[in-house]
């Protein structure tokens, strides 16, 4: 079977790579984690669909497919550009299409005018200190790493694996950022207390699809940091000189760099076919997704702790901003399960573990 992307998506991906490439430089990185306002990449996101992809037709949408959402978060990975990606653009749409309550909001999604945070992170791992209950139709907890923050209203997750729908004026919502390493997605912290919200699904299958699509999208936007990151240590490894010559041509930088190509491009068909499987593999979905989040959260870590190597003490300085696709991949990792979670998970899938 011959598996390639076609010419749409081939196109999509290098509008948005043009459109990312154009407006989101260093320094407009550095302005974001300074100040955290995304309106002008996001607006011009918009103007390109991309909050439209996964929004049904009827609700104003473009109703693409997972994988058409994972090459555009592979683009945003690598240019490490800020915007509310994950919640917004994938989660809300997948969560709530086909509820009659959300079609307003969907269609203000599409439109780029309303945004969804993603606060879901207690399903993936129960922290001691989080969690959400639902009692009587009211949701009382405490959600961490609330991505796409702050947002109109968030999709929380509860203690049982239901899922709902809760409007951030709502009475009894409080929350505040979170601070982590990762400055060019705002993250933030949901406090409730008894807060009516729309029921979104009391199944936890819809959830665990949830997870598996937003799993699939962290280890693409992985892959572009990845990517990112090798670019930037063979372009700098072809300029920078030692004893006359370019560093690009002592070979142990050469073995850095072709390891870290080696390790990269198998992992994009990974991504595109667990991307695939979501809409058209329901059986393997979950598994897939489990494995290509973890193993490219491996790959991730090696790639960006090598490129910074061959940047040697450079890598390490502001001057040139690695930390930022660093940091990013980091945040990937732990972000939803960490690689020996996702395994544990895979496992018990496969029934290999009780």
């Amino acid at each position: 079977m011959e598996f390639g992307l076609s010419q749409e998506q081939t196109m999509l991906a290098d509008n948005v790579g043009r459109y990312l490439t154009d407006r989101v430089d260093l320094e407009r990185i550095r302005r974001f984690a300074e100040d955290g306002d995304d309106a002008d990449l996001w607006q011009g996101l918009a103007e390109l669909g991309i909050p439209a992809l996964l929004v049904p037709e009827s609700a104003g949408g473009v109703g693409l497919a997972c994988l058409d959402a994972a090459l555009v978060a592979e683009a945003l990975g690598y240019h490490a550009a800020p915007a509310p990606f994950l919640g917004t653009a994938v989660a809300a749409p997948i969560a709530l299409a086909g509820l009659p309550a959300a079609e307003a909001l969907l269609a203000d999604v599409a439109a780029g005018s309303a945004r969804v945070g993603l606060a879901i992170g207690e399903a993936a791992g129960a922290r001691a200190d989080a969690g959400v209950t639902a009692r009587d139709g009211a949701l009382t907890g405490k959600a961490l790493f609330v991505t796409d923050y702050p947002a109109d209203h968030y999709l929380v997750a509860d203690r049982d694996g239901g899922l709902h729908l809760v409007a951030a004026a709502a009475a009894g919502v409080s929350h505040r950022p979170l601070t982590t390493v990762d400055r060019t997605r705002p993250t933030g912290e949901l406090t409730l207390k008894g807060v009516r919200a729309e029921p979104v699904s009391d199944d936890p299958a819809v959830l665990g699809r949830l997870l598996d699509v937003t799993r699939v999208m962290l280890a693409a936007d992985t892959l572009g940091a990845a990517q990112a990151m090798l670019d930037k240590a063979v372009a700098y490894a072809k300029e920078r000189e030692q004893f006359n010559r370019p560093i690009a041509t002592f070979q142990a930088v050469k073995h850095m760099c072709a390891e870290m190509a080696a390790d990269i491009e198998p992992c994009r068909a990974m991504v595109w076919y667990a991307a695939h499987a979501l809409d058209h593999l329901p059986e393997e979905a979950q598994v897939t997704a489990c494995h290509t989040k973890a193993h490219l959260a491996e790959v991730g870590k090696f790639v960006a702790k090598t490129a910074t190597e061959v940047h040697g003490g450079m890598g390490f300085t502001d001057l040139l901003g690695l930390h930022y696709w660093f940091k990013r991949i980091g945040y990937n990792r732990q972000l939803l399960g960490t690689p020996e979670h996702l395994r544990e998970e895979a496992a018990r899938a496969q029934q290999l573990t009780a």
